[in-house]
């Protein structure tokens, strides 16, 4: 038995570079399953990505999914990939075993909760304020790059690393502060600044009328002040700002190895619903 990708398109390639191709997996030129290939909008064309690769019921457990991946592998390779990713559902036990097992390792992992009714009260001596324009300024200029070297230390290269970073900036923060939305605050303890937290309160996607997820897109504590409970103090005030606008639900990233960081999201109720993981293509 053979198991091949037959292409059902002609090679698909934006303005901005990206590429994308959807296949049939097949066995002996019998159709069995689909995959689709492409390569990141926001990492770039050195990152290819396995969207989805389905293999049907009667044809499943024989390998035809581990081959598959090989192939997209090959694919992305001669494309001039150097990494490729893939997210898999927190639920596909069995999907997270395949990719594992061909070398994939964790990048990072979403997450999620549901929001209480009544909203969690701050500590008290904790309060928050929006962040100021000027505020903002230096949290931007900082964050671009630290974000990209987030990424370069998990083996994305440096040109994807730092074209994520612009691309992300470009897309979230159009409007910089003012960007629709977007909700930058401060928090202090006692007076002093402790922590900073950005929270989106309506994604892409989030139909009208529907109470959708808002999304934690950076929080962090000041670093002179941690160990102290103010990243649960950030957290909770994400819950509070995202109760307020309605929103019944919150979800956040964090990358693989921030192990301070998973127990507390843990700890506060946060269930994971999906991993993010890649390999480097040699």
């Amino acid at each position: 038995m053979t198991t091949t990708l037959r292409p059902t398109e002609p090679l698909q390639r934006a303005a901005d570079g990206t590429r994308s191709r959807h296949y049939q997996v097949c066995v002996n030129s019998r159709p069995v399953g689909t995959l689709h290939l492409d390569t990141s909008p926001s990492l770039g064309p050195s990152v290819a990505r396995i969207q989805d690769l389905t293999v049907d019921e009667p044809d499943r457990r024989r390998g035809r999914g581990t081959v598959a991946a090989l192939a997209a592998e090959e694919v992305a390779r001669g494309w001039g990939c150097r990494v490729i990713e893939v997210t898999v559902p927190a639920d596909a036990v069995p999907a997270l075993r395949l990719v594992e097992a061909l070398g994939y390792q964790p990048r990072n992992r979403g997450m999620s909760k549901r929001l209480a009714a009544t909203p969690p009260a701050l500590p008290d001596g904790s309060l928050a304020r929006p962040m100021t324009a000027a505020e903002f300024a230096r949290w931007h200029a900082d964050h671009g790059e630290r974000y990209a070297r987030d990424w370069m230390a998990r083996g994305v290269p440096e040109d994807a690393a730092r074209a994520k970073a612009r691309h992300d900036h470009e897309v979230l923060l159009p409007k910089g502060l003012d960007t629709e939305n977007m909700r930058f605050s401060v928090v202090e303890h006692e007076g002093v600044v402790v922590g900073v937290l950005w929270l989106c309160l309506a994604r892409e996607g989030d139909g009208e009328g529907d109470d959708g997820q808002a999304f934690v897109y950076y929080v962090e504590s000041d670093a002179a002040h941690r160990g102290r409970g103010h990243g649960r103090t950030l957290m909770l005030l994400a819950e509070r700002q995202a109760a307020a606008a309605g929103r019944t639900s919150l979800g956040l990233n964090v990358f693989a190895g921030n192990t301070a960081a998973e127990r507390l999201y843990t700890s506060l109720g946060y269930l994971t619903t999906l991993y993010g993981l890649q390999k480097p293509l040699l």
